[in-house]
């Protein structure tokens, strides 16, 4: 039997870099798929549209509502059923002029927002409860904001300290399924957040800080 030498050699496939290859390609039809990579998707910004804090028998509550429409790589992405999350974070803060200062009590609120197909119905979940929506505008207004959210105990802040209140809120990008978030940083059109610093006043009301 005749044999035949090849004149070149095949080398065995680099396997973790193969798989990079594969999980980064499948990355980028995911986002194709969901308009993430497009550049006429900009993204647009939350306002604070009104934010207030009064002193409760359980402790301090807070109330705030924000303004803000999803782009369209957001809603198309919701379309296709991926689910979205919103978070609210509340940090209070004591100052102290002689040392840095110290983080009193911190609260955190998130929303999680999708679409049932079986149903045609927008699903809005948050503390556990769930409620259905017929329309976008509807669920959107339902996690826009909060209304008399506890926040911190009396006992962590009932002295003659003085006090500070960092407030965010923020479509989380972190929550997306993981081929979405691979070398995407952050994608165009889900950008959406509001971060505001004030000072909290002797009967607990808020004063802008920043």
């Amino acid at each position: 039997m005749t044999s035949f030498n090849l004149p070149f050699s095949v080398a065995a496939p680099h396997w973790p870099a193969l798989r990079r290859l594969v999980t980064g390609g499948m990355a980028m039809v995911l986002c194709l798929l969901l308009g993430l990579g497009s550049p006429a998707v900009q993204a647009q910004g939350v306002e604070l549209a009104q934010i207030s804090a009064a002193k409760a028998d359980d402790g301090l509550e807070l109330s705030f509502s924000t303004r803000f429409n999803l782009s369209s790589a957001v809603e198309d992405a919701l379309m296709k059923g991926v689910p979205v999350y919103f978070v609210a974070d509340v940090t209070i803060l004591r100052s102290r002029w002689y040392w840095r200062d110290v983080r009193a009590a911190r609260a955190s609120r998130s929303w999680r927002l999708e679409w049932k197909s079986l149903t045609r119905q927008f699903r809005v979940s948050t503390e556990g409860l769930n409620r259905n929506y017929s329309t976008l505008s509807e669920a959107l207004s339902s996690l826009r904001g909060a209304s008399s959210w506890h926040v911190a105990e009396l006992k962590d802040i009932d002295d003659d300290g003085r006090y500070y209140l960092e407030f965010s809120y923020r479509l989380d990008t972190s929550q997306l399924p993981k081929p979405m978030q691979i070398g995407l940083g952050s994608p165009q059109g889900w950008g959406l957040n509001v971060e505001r610093t004030f000072t909290l006043n002797s009967d607990f009301s808020l004063r802008s800080g920043s």
